[in-house]
């Protein structure tokens, strides 16, 4: 019984009222016009035809501007709890949603004047009878009807015919909402190709975020990496080599603020929501990313082989990642005697190899526990989106040597 009175009287048939209201009172500039228009000298037919021509024009015209729209969803899903989205930003309402629209503001001026006129009329009956009949009673005209209200005990049956309007007006105001929702939903609603880009647009979102986690995850990984080998060799040389500690610690500096750098931009992105605007690192800054590992202490031996500067951008920027997170890798968990990297680029394909020996204390090799497993599957993405090929793992058996091989066809990416 609670939850039918709070259907009745609560705050939701509060705002299916108020929203009965509103249709109510935007019925009456169009209807209005027409009856201006329908000139009373005009033939009977011709006077009706005339003024659902004029209705009609005149709906089409209050739902043509694109603020029409907007405004119609704010109201379903404020008053009546549609929870619609709100429609796409263009500079120019296809004609398909005015007409929709159109329709709506009728269907919604057309029940909320039903809703309204019952509502008032069943209140106003409400209110009067049990008036009259505590005052004495009397006759009640109105409408053109004549009821007589008696005193005493022969006129309770007034509240209880008072308490029906009110439950009357209740249930048409609630029916009203219960049948302008499916219809504002269908009208208002997103098209299907409307929904299509919104789904587009979300996974469009999410690939981002988990490209910029990813770039995040290289750059701050190298970073540290680098960092702390230097940051040891700096505490080594301290003593007995204080240039080789000074220039280990001044490039704990320069990669620790370029690190800061990448993670003020990825932060930015996320905060904004909008799309990375800085430039990102290619083949190009191949030299100074080599320079970094070997100021750790690493011996590296790089091969080029091809012209890098016509990789695709594409290419080149996802080829010096993978070569980034192979680097950090082998520093990480491999031992820094000599690393090996070779990157070509010739017949269609940009390759990339890298190689370099395991800590005897690991040998022989066990899989799933020699490298992060976050940083191959990275590796491992970026190569598949490219349509390339990767492999990674011991060299034999016995687990000497790990080699990381990606291939990238430059075709990709036109």
């Amino acid at each position: 019984m609670s939850t039918i009175i709070r259907s009745l009287f609560g705050r939701a048939a509060y705002r299916a009222g108020m929203h009965a209201c509103i249709g109510a009172v935007m019925s009456l500039p169009p209807v209005v016009s027409a009856l201006v228009v329908a000139s009373p000298k005009w033939p009977a037919a011709l006077r009706v035809l005339g003024f659902l021509l004029a209705l009609c024009a005149a709906l089409v015209a209050m739902g043509a501007p694109r603020a029409a729209r907007h405004g119609c969803v704010r109201l379903a899903n404020r008053l009546l709890g549609t929870g619609l989205p709100a429609p796409p930003e263009s500079p120019v309402s296809p004609w398909g949603d005015r007409l929709r629209t159109s329709v709506f503001l009728a269907a919604h001026a057309a029940v909320g004047a039903v809703v309204t006129a019952v509502l008032c009329l069943s209140v106003f009956t409400a209110f009067v009878l049990p008036s009259v009949w505590l005052s004495g009673g009397g006759p009640v005209e109105s409408w053109g009807w004549a009821l007589h209200v008696e005193h005493g005990w022969r006129g309770v049956w007034t509240g209880v015919v008072s308490a029906g309007c009110l439950a009357l007006g209740g249930c048409v105001v609630a029916g009203g909402a219960a049948a302008m929702r499916p219809l504002a939903a269908f009208l208002l609603g997103p098209r299907p190709a409307e929904r299509l880009a919104a789904v587009e647009a979300q996974r469009d979102l999410l690939a981002q975020r988990n490209r910029l986690a990813q770039e995040l995850h290289d750059s701050i990984g190298h970073t540290l990496t680098a960092s702390t080998i230097q940051a040891a060799v700096a505490g080594e040389l301290m003593d007995s080599d204080p240039q080789a500690a000074r220039r280990a610690l001044s490039s704990i500096e320069e990669t620790s603020r370029a690190a800061m750098d990448d993670l003020d931009h990825v932060l930015g992105v996320l905060r904004a929501g909008q799309s990375p605007t800085a430039p990102q690192h290619t083949l190009a800054d191949l030299g100074p990313l080599t320079d970094r590992v070997r100021q750790a202490g690493a011996r590296l031996r790089t091969e080029t082989v091809g012209d890098l500067a016509q990789v695709p951008a594409t290419v080149s920027r996802e080829a010096y990642r993978i070569i980034q997170e192979g680097l950090t890798n082998a520093l990480r968990h491999g031992e820094t005697a000599e690393i090996g990297l070779r990157v070509a680029a010739r017949d269609g394909w940009l390759e990339v190899e890298l190689v370099n020996p395991l800590p005897a204390a690991r040998v022989p090799f066990r899989p799933g526990r020699e490298r992060g497993q976050h940083g191959l599957t990275g590796i491992a993405e970026r190569v598949r989106l490219l349509r390339g090929e990767v492999s990674a793992g011991p060299t034999d058996e016995h687990g000497t040597h790990w080699r990381l091989a990606a291939r990238i066809p430059l075709r990709s990416v036109r």
